[in-house]
């Protein structure tokens, strides 16, 4: 069970990680574009961002995976 936990956190780290940086980075540019301050407003946004991407991912995952299972025997019964 514990090693369960730790594997959540452990992929919920990663997953924000990239997840965070990457719609950052798209929205950032999208409100700004390419200006000489784009990398440190990228930065002060996702600095907030990525905090906030681990706690969904952690509290999403039940439901999201279960939501997953069902479509997956839905597809299957077929």
């Amino acid at each position: 069970m514990r090693k369960k936990v730790i594997q959540h956190f452990i992929f919920a780290l990663f997953m924000g990680f990239l997840m965070s940086l990457s719609i950052t980075l798209v929205t950032t540019y999208a409100r700004m574009g390419l200006a000489s301050n784009f990398f440190i407003e990228w930065m002060k946004v996702w600095i907030y961002v990525y905090p906030v991407a681990i706690l969904c991912i952690m509290a999403y995952r039940p439901f999201v995976m279960k939501m997953t299972d069902y479509c997956l025997e839905k597809i299957k019964a077929k």
